[in-house]
């Protein structure tokens, strides 16, 4: 029996610094949130140790989030096909026969460019919906997107 191998390429390091910003925002407001909704709602002794689990769960939640997501995303492109990788929870692989990549997008929030990064974005003929690769190098970003673009108007360019 076969078995589909991990994509060959991972996102750049600084992807993990990013996410874990990102998150640690997000847990920050939660954190706060439940903290004060605890303290406002719930009787003593249990509103300290409520707003302390809410506190600690977030805190775990943005320093073990970005470390998984980091090992798990992954890519690679060959002649034929679009290979991704990503989740941190649920795994998604998903490729993409160059036959039906339609569009090729590059984005940049403002943390990714902050961080130098990107996403490039392949949008597919699939009900699956298009294929992201974030956290890449925005120069590697770039290439890649030059790269799927030339590919997938060979293939095109084969058909006709």
């Amino acid at each position: 029996m076969n078995q589909l191998r991990d994509p060959a390429h991972r996102v750049s390091p600084r992807a993990r610094t990013m996410w874990q910003l990102e998150i640690g925002l997000e847990a920050a407001a939660v954190a706060v949130g439940a903290s004060i909704a605890a303290v406002v709602w719930v009787a003593d002794p249990w509103r300290w140790l409520l707003a302390g689990g809410a506190i600690l769960a977030c805190v775990t939640v943005a320093v073990v989030v970005p470390v998984w997501r980091y090992r798990v995303h992954r890519w690679e492109v060959s002649a034929t096909a679009v290979y991704t990788q990503r989740g941190w929870w649920a795994r998604e692989r998903r490729i993409a026969p160059m036959s039906r990549v339609q569009t090729v997008d590059f984005a940049q929030g403002v943390l990714a460019r902050v961080f130098g990064l990107a996403t490039v974005t392949v949008t597919t003929a699939s009900a699956a919906g298009p294929l992201q690769i974030e956290g890449l190098d925005r120069t590697t970003a770039l290439a890649l997107v030059d790269e799927l673009t030339r590919k997938a108007d060979l293939v095109e360019g084969d058909a006709t």
